[in-house]
């Protein structure tokens, strides 16, 4: 888990970063002392969890999370306990008053971890691992035009690139989601979004003119949503 320390005092800006090598499995990305900095460093970095004073010069911990669309996962840490109500209406995952103890400081990396665990439960996966020369590629399904079958070998074709990989059709098609993809033919696969136009047994993607098998046919109608009337 990757975090920020934003506070305008060193001591405090100390004492959180040992208390984040302490911790097995945390990353110090930076400190800053002040939110303009804080800011930056968001936008530049991939960013999990970030301690934020907040009472800073020139523009609060409050006044800087109100100013910003996304962020990621905040504790707030002050010596003023009054500011908690409105720290919790701006839906902080944690208020940590000082002086900080590493009790409670852990207590709010586990919160933090639940909820960063529970929120990639929930986000679908949107790419799939290819194994092509060697390497291995992430490829979006989003990039995807159609899978071609070659024997033991299949090309996935994007409008950037085509990979080949040592994989069976069959074997890929369990792999991709169904409502975005779809068996034509024998040795086709294709990305439902791809799809330009039908021409009587043929199916146009991008530039490519591509074979529909007469048992696919009346599926791909339907997943296009189109009344076969022949």
């Amino acid at each position: 888990m990757k975090c920020l320390i934003v506070d305008d005092e060193p001591l405090s800006l100390d004492i959180l970063e040992k208390y984040i090598r302490d911790v097995p499995g945390l990353e110090l990305v930076g400190r800053c002392l002040d939110a303009f900095d804080a800011m930056e460093k968001i936008k530049q970095f991939e960013i999990d969890l970030v301690f934020l004073d907040i009472n800073m010069p020139k523009l609060s911990g409050i006044n800087m999370l109100k100013s910003i669309d996304h962020h990621p996962e905040i504790v707030f840490t002050t010596a003023y306990p009054e500011y908690a109500v409105e720290g919790f209406e701006l839906d902080v995952l944690d208020y940590l008053v000082k002086p900080i103890s590493f009790v409670r400081f852990v207590k709010a990396i586990e919160k933090a971890k639940k909820k960063i665990e529970m929120q990639d439960k929930e986000m679908p996966i949107s790419f799939i691992m290819v194994k092509s020369n060697k390497k291995l590629y992430k490829v979006a399904y989003s990039d995807i035009l159609y899978i071609q079958s070659m024997g033991d070998f299949i090309k996935i074709h994007t409008a950037e690139k085509v990979y080949i990989s040592s994989d069976t059709l069959k074997n890929i098609e369990t792999q991709l989601p169904q409502k975005m993809f779809l068996r034509t033919h024998k040795s086709y696969i294709i990305a439902l979004e791809s799809v330009k136009y039908l021409d009587g047994n043929q199916v146009i993607i991008a530039k490519e003119t591509l074979p529909i098998g007469l048992t696919y046919k009346e599926t791909l109608l339907k997943a296009l949503d189109i009344k076969n009337e022949s």
